[in-house]
């Protein structure tokens, strides 16, 4: 049997209470812990139990962890610096959490860290309690701006050892008007600001980064969760049931109810739990397992994650039409196929995400929704795209920030009222089925070019069987506002004005544009960070082949990347069955 991460010697106690206490059949127990008191009482029995010490950092490991974690800390702190690692025992955690407490004060001065050291180590011994360890998260903690105790708080909603994506955690942040705009700065950018401190405070860890460099997902360290999930619980902030956390049922009423995986049934249950006043609610685990909808106030409930919950049917939408403030909704990776044109009562909702589920229409009142400011749509796995409804708007969407994960054909009468969509920052078409100089072609190429020129930053389309993104070259001015760009498809060349996008940070081409003309366009581009050649096309849709061997024979079989060029660019990428050789120039 192994027991992982005891931190307290009470804990290990009425553990031991429940196991056999003679060894009849040469069974063992494995406990591990961070602590040396809890390793102490778990090998009181001389001869029959044993302790493997796993040694901590040493002194020099200790000081570059400190000194890297900080990251360009000034030279005259270096003493009072040394003063705070040396007391973290060895123990990563503290030692990086202490460097992102430092890091995050740079105008505080020595004697302020020496009175922090005394205060926080009074014993003047290593290595450290459970006890010590609480102490600097308590400190850290404590010194947080109000606004990020609340966000970091809200971290307490995530099962343990979860990797939680970013944007996920932001778009929530907003939806619980726990960020708003400031300063000149939008809502999705002060999020973006208290992302980056939670980070650079060391209370969270990116774990994966997207192609322009940015965090895409992320972890909390568990012993920073039980405390996050401890404090949470103490101010009636968030109610967890279920999952690796035993709390108590809470005696005032549930406000943000999160409901995890557990092995248990009692682990899983709300019974006596107070409901009436959940304003967020958030489902965890794919099993099937009844949800007490019946004991909420729809009229109250904003939030509605239920990412990944296998037990949605039309009932449970019926029941989501009617939560009239809702302004979080959130039905990704459920098994839902339609969307009821109830939705339209959502007046308030901000953000719609029916990633990866079996819808494949817009309803006609999702252009009721006024206060929408991210729709998410697409399911990659079947490749399957959302179509715009077939009637236009009657009234712009002028809130709209995000359109990802739609399809257009030439019954998308809706296409008209595009150019509508004023506030639009990210357009994302996943598929294109219309006519070479229809109406519909016509109406989208004109409503792109004017999105573009209100402020549109990202713009993706794969277009695998029309030909209008070899149209785009066309248009009369370049979109200036574009940072992020993705043509993939059946295209022929890119467009001339990308050599004008002084802001592009992130291309992806179609890999059928993979010659040396492509990279002499794009070799001077000031900010491009991240290059992709990539191939979406089905073989049985076109012969990829023959249009990579055409391009050989247009280069001398060989594609040679231009010196002095692309000063920014860190990431080149190709996803293809095949690339043509590369050459890479160098400078004279």
């Amino acid at each position: 049997m192994l027991i992982d991460d005891i931190w307290s010697v009470e804990t290990w106690e009425t553990i031991r209470n429940w196991l056999p206490h003679d060894n009849t059949n040469g069974s063992r127990v494995i406990v591990t812990t961070r602590f040396q008191a809890v390793g102490a009482a778990c090998s009181e029995r001389d001869g029959t139990d044993y302790v493997h010490t796993v040694n901590v950092l040493s002194d020099a490991d200790s000081k570059s962890l400190f000194r890297q974690s900080i990251s360009e800390s000034p030279s005259r702190k270096e003493e009072v610096h040394e003063e705070i690692w040396k007391y973290c025992g060895g123990l990563p955690l503290a030692i990086v959490t202490m460097a992102g407490l430092v890091a995050c004060n740079p105008k505080k001065k020595s004697d302020h860290w020496s009175k922090v050291c005394k205060s926080l180590f009074p014993e003047q011994v290593a290595p450290l309690t459970l006890e010590g360890v609480t102490r600097i998260l308590d400190y850290c903690y404590n010194d947080l701006p109000a606004d990020l105790k609340t966000c970091s708080l809200y971290l307490s909603i995530f099962p343990k050892g979860s990797k939680i994506s970013k944007k996920r955690l932001t778009r929530r942040w907003i939806s619980e008007c726990f960020v708003s705009e400031k300063e000149g700065l939008s809502a999705e950018e002060v999020a973006e600001t208290y992302f980056n401190q939670l980070v650079r405070r060391k209370i969270i860890r990116p774990v994966d980064h997207s192609s322009n460099g940015k965090v895409k997902s992320f972890k909390v360290n568990d012993m920073i969760l039980e405390y996050i999930v401890s404090k949470s619980s103490e101010e009636n902030f968030i109610t967890v049931v279920g999952g690796h956390w035993l709390m108590p049922t809470p005696s005032n009423k549930v406000r943000r109810l999160s409901m995890q995986s557990s092995g248990s049934k009692h682990g899983n249950s709300t019974k006596g739990m107070n409901l009436s006043q959940v304003r967020s609610l958030t489902a965890f685990g794919s099993q099937n397992r009844r949800l007490p909808f019946h004991s909420f106030n729809n009229g109250i409930i904003q939030v509605l994650d239920l990412e990944g919950w296998k037990g949605l049917t039309d009932k449970h939408l019926n029941d989501i039409c009617k939560m009239l403030v809702l302004k979080y909704l959130s039905l990704r990776r459920t098994e839902v196929s339609e969307i009821p044109s109830k939705i339209e009562k959502l007046q308030y909702l901000e953000t719609l995400d029916i990633r990866e589920t079996n819808v494949g229409v817009l309803p006609k009142a999702f252009g009721q929704l006024k206060q929408l400011r991210s729709m998410l749509g697409v399911n990659k796995n079947t490749k399957k795209a959302l179509k715009l409804p077939h009637e236009k708007n009657k009234e712009p969407m002028k809130a709209l920030r995000i359109l990802s994960g739609i399809e257009i054909d030439e019954e998308s009468s809706a296409v008209a009222s595009l150019h509508q969509l004023t506030g639009l920052r990210k357009l994302a078409i996943y598929k294109l089925n219309i006519r070479e100089g229809g109406q519909t072609f016509k109406q989208l190429r004109s409503s792109i070019e004017y999105l573009c020129s209100c402020g549109l930053q990202t713009l993706a389309i794969n277009d695998e069987s029309s030909n209008f993104i070899n149209s785009l070259d066309t248009m009369t001015t370049s979109p200036r506002y574009i940072i992020g760009l993705e043509l993939s498809g059946k295209m022929e060349r890119p467009p001339q004005w990308i050599k004008e996008l002084n802001n592009l940070y992130k291309l992806t081409l179609s890999v059928t544009v993979l010659r040396t003309d492509t990279f002499k366009l794009i070799q001077d581009l000031p900010k491009l960070f991240t290059l992709t050649f990539t191939l979406s096309a089905a073989k049985d849709d076109w012969d990829i082949v023959d249009i990579l061997e055409e391009n050989k024979q247009l280069t001398d079989r060989e594609i040679i990347i231009p010196p002095g060029g692309f000063k920014s660019l860190k990431l080149l990428r190709f996803f293809a069955t095949l690339v043509p050789r590369l050459s890479f120039a160098g400078e004279d």
